[in-house]
């Protein structure tokens, strides 16, 4: 017999024993916030990214028992400075601040932040300068979004059917 049969059989059998341990997909049909989650977001570009994101992840609402409350904040930084003074490089960095209510009871059942930051070039001409900036933001309201949604997610496991 081969030597790497034994890890491979210690692999199967240790997978074989997960199987039962009471995992459940969390991303199934069947997660508690499927579609119920209303979204409030910041009337801003910024906010309506973060909710395009929240609803492509989550569903959108049909019948809301839950409310996730965000407010997204964002600022830009020079990342890179070239010799005769220019700012070749930008990081934009965001902070999103998330609460997960009951619509029944209008209880906070539980909140947090999360923060991130994308990066742009500001070496080319103005329209791409622009073009990149708005990238990088499009790109922080969806890696804001999906830190909220890992956490949201995880609590709904917790949450009563």
């Amino acid at each position: 017999m081969s030597s790497k049969l034994i890890p491979r059989r210690t692999m199967l059998i240790g997978l074989m024993g997960l199987a039962g341990c009471g995992f459940a997909p969390i991303y199934g049909d069947g997660s508690a916030l499927k579609g119920q989650v209303l979204f409030e977001t910041d009337e801003s570009v910024a906010g309506f990214r973060l909710r395009q994101r929240l609803e492509d992840r989550l569903g959108r609402s049909t019948a809301p028992r839950y409310a996730l409350k965000t407010t997204v904040r964002a600022s830009q930084r020079a990342a890179a400075i070239a010799s005769d003074g220019d700012t070749s490089r930008f990081n934009v960095i965001g902070t999103a601040t998330w609460s997960l209510v009951s619509l029944d009871s209008g209880q906070v059942i539980d909140g947090g932040e999360v923060d991130a930051f994308t990066s742009y070039s500001a070496t080319g001409s103005t329209i791409a300068t622009q073009a990149t900036r708005d990238d990088a933001n499009a790109r922080l309201s969806i890696i804001l979004a999906d830190l909220i949604v890992s956490r949201v997610l995880v609590l709904g496991l917790e949450l009563p059917q």
